[in-house]
């Protein structure tokens, strides 16, 4: 029982800290809650129902705008990831049995191409406590567990939340108990059906546009397969207990990564894809290259990368930025054909040699070491 007892005082100890951790977050969402509440339901003088309505699709908007560079940066990170399969599988083929090797060498691999494997996950994990915190608040709302210091300071607007109602189902209600059936059971399950539909869309148009064939086979195919059609069973059953407020923010966040995901197949697809030769073939009957707007595009993610780094560096294959050009320039005779080829600019460091002549002196010499090839350095 003392161990039972104990267990219980770390896991309360260990909410306390993530619920502080979180109040940053729920001050930031209340305060944008009761914000868009005022611009709708005070200054415009909307229903109540449909000024709440409006104020939780418009919070939605907000943060899913702010969060639109983490979403473009995780899915950069994905595509380069899946770009670097083909010869990821070539490495798994060569090194398969030994393990520590193939470690090595894909380690190596993800630091000439550029890659790092962790970006793609950073952006997400940074979203995870910002839906959260949405989520966290809008479900407080509605169960008189209020959370966010803008809600807990204005008792009005949270009970102005809880007896509102659109089409006669009440924001705060839920789906079940089925009995008495109205307004609320009808207008939820609704939510659901649309819920449901816009993350079956999501998913089906990533698996039919946005993947390589060789991705749609496999064991990692068929489990993609099943839950294309097993995630929304769950969402659909979880959805039954959850507050009508909540699911309006829910239906509004799906239909918001649907249309950007959409947005992001059409004009910026994953290479080998269905979607990316419809994307070729509408360049074409603009009279553009295809190969030349991925290049501009390269060269772009190429100077913002410089930039935040200071050192020059680049992926291999890439187009060679305005400082690499003059640095090849430079040496160029010393080089000969090998400045053709594309290779990795490393950041120089100069070496300084000490040494004593007769009188006793001290001499420093420096050396700045020629910049030369990969495969200059290792004839050498």
């Amino acid at each position: 029982m003392i161990d039972l007892f104990v267990s219980l005082s770390v896991w309360d100890s260990i909410y306390g800290g993530l619920s502080t951790m979180m109040q940053p977050l729920y001050w930031v969402v209340s305060g944008l809650l009761v914000g868009a509440h005022w611009i709708w339901g005070v200054w415009l003088n909307l229903p109540s129902g449909a000024a709440w309505t409006l104020a939780i699709v418009s919070l939605t908007i907000v943060v899913r705008s702010a969060m639109i560079p983490l979403f473009v940066r995780q899915i950069n990170s994905s595509r380069n990831m899946q770009l670097l399969q083909p010869k990821i599988a070539d490495l798994q083929k060569k090194y398969g049995a030994d393990r520590e090797r193939l470690g090595q060498e894909t380690m190596k691999l993800y630091k000439e191409e550029g890659v790092n494997p962790m970006a793609s996950c950073f952006p997400l994990l940074v979203q995870m406590p910002i839906f959260l915190s949405l989520f966290r608040v809008l479900q407080g709302a509605s169960d008189n567990t209020v959370r966010g210091q803008w809600l807990k300071d204005r008792p009005e607007v949270v009970q102005s939340l809880q007896e509102a109602e659109l089409f006669g189902a009440g924001l705060a209600d839920r789906i079940f108990p089925l009995t008495p059936f109205g307004a609320t059971q009808v207008f939820g399950i609704l939510l659901v059906i649309l819920m449901v539909a816009a993350l079956f869309v999501t998913q089906l148009q990533l698996m039919r546009k946005n993947m390589p064939p060789e991705a749609l086979k496999g064991q990692m195919a068929q489990q993609q397969k099943m839950m294309l059609y097993l995630f929304p069973v769950i969402y659909a059953a979880s959805s039954t207990v959850i507050p009508i407020g909540v699911l309006l923010y829910w239906l509004a966040s799906n239909i918001w990564t649907m249309a950007q995901q959409g947005l992001l197949i059409r004009n910026n697809p994953a290479p080998n894809t269905p979607a990316y030769i419809d994307w070729e073939e509408r360049l074409k009957a603009k009279g553009q290259d295809p190969a030349e707007v991925l290049a501009k595009r390269r060269e772009k993610r190429n100077k913002k990368r410089g930039r935040k780094g200071g050192a020059t560096t680049r992926t291999v294959g890439s187009p060679a930025s305005p400082t690499e050009v003059s640095t090849d320039a430079q040496t160029s005779t010393d080089e000969g054909t090998e400045d053709a080829k594309p290779k990795v600019q490393r950041q120089q460091v100069t070496r300084s040699t000490v040494r004593t002549d007769a009188s006793g002196k001290r001499i420093v010499t420096r050396q700045q070491p020629r910049q030369q090839s990969r495969s200059q350095r290792k004839k050498n």
